[in-house]
């Protein structure tokens, strides 16, 4: 089981709320408003406090649902909660627009704000660079929202080793002082950032964070070899989201954490968080279980 340390690692993710991500054609595919809201009850009946989202989740219906459920927990909650939300995935751009140009920048935050309902956004993430927008023009927008008072800290997500550097090199004084967050995908079938990026991140400061930490369900055990993928999975909806995993060399590695989880007495899901949070650097990781029953295999129980 994960203890009360673990927990407080732990960000619960929303990206399923209203669709999968943030791809438009997985909207219908996401969990309706009454399930997202029964699972942040539950999150916050385990002690989970921190809650991860994106302006394009399901189309902004993530961040919305997020919101409703902040006004129903009270202002004490609120205000110990940490709510992360993000900008630049292309699919929140406006025509003719970079994603993280200086008008768009300013124009998803402030329906980011009137979504979640709060005035300031804990942790304001870069979803992921544009390669189009200059970063001294993406950063000037973001110590602006900053000196609004309308974020506290900014990370970076989906980046390089070279994009952390530019970052840390151009923010300044005062913005540098408020880069804190690097979210990466890292779990036991993809581990290139333990080479260099992590120690990066522990040597500069940066929290380093992990989304996927069970590689999109693969390290659940749920999808074999030669099957199909179980209806309603995200592999299911949408097989490119995983076909990195659907290797033979992936295979092996899951049985091989199947045993070891099994001689441990835990779950394989227990036993992929467990991978994620004991390696050395990583100062948290997101998951989002879609049903109640999943929390529990990944060793969360409430108290």
């Amino acid at each position: 089981m994960l203890g009360r340390d673990d927990i407080e690692r732990i960000w619960f993710g929303c990206g399923n709320f209203g669709g999968i991500g943030s791809s438009p054609s997985l909207r219908d595919a996401g969990d309706s408003d009454t399930q997202a809201l029964q699972l942040l009850d539950h999150a916050r009946r385990l002690g989970i406090r921190r809650f991860d989202t994106a302006n394009t989740y399901g189309g902004g219906a993530s961040e919305t649902v997020l919101g409703e459920w902040l006004r129903a927990q009270g202002p004490a909650f609120v205000q110990g909660a940490q709510i992360a939300t993000k900008v630049g995935n292309p699919h929140g751009a406006s025509a003719g627009e970079s994603p993280l140009c200086r008008a768009q920048i300013a124009h998803h935050l402030d329906q980011s704000l009137r979504r979640l309902g709060v005035e300031r956004i804990d942790l304001y993430y870069i979803h992921e660079f544009d390669r189009v927008t200059p970063l001294d023009e993406t950063l000037g927008a973001m110590e602006r929202a900053a000196e609004a008072g309308k974020i506290d800290r900014f990370g970076i997500s989906n980046a390089t080793l070279a994009d952390a550097q530019a970052v840390r090199k151009l923010a300044g004084s005062n913005l540098g002082g408020r880069f804190e967050y690097l979210q990466n995908e890292f779990n036991l079938l993809s581990r290139s950032d333990a080479e260099d990026f992590i120690p990066y991140c522990a040597e500069t400061g940066l929290r380093y964070t992990a989304f996927s930490p069970l590689a999109g369900g693969f390290l659940t055990g749920k999808y074999r070899p030669g099957d199909e993928a179980p209806s309603g999975s995200r592999f299911a909806h949408a097989p490119e989201f995983g076909a990195a995993y659907a290797t033979e060399e992936s295979f092996a590695a899951i049985e091989r954490l199947r045993q070891q989880a099994e001689a441990g007495g835990q779950t394989v899901a227990e036993a992929a968080i467990r991978f994620v949070l004991d390696t050395p650097g990583v100062d948290g990781l997101i998951i989002a279980p879609r049903r109640i029953e999943h929390f529990e295999g990944l060793g969360l129980e409430a108290g």
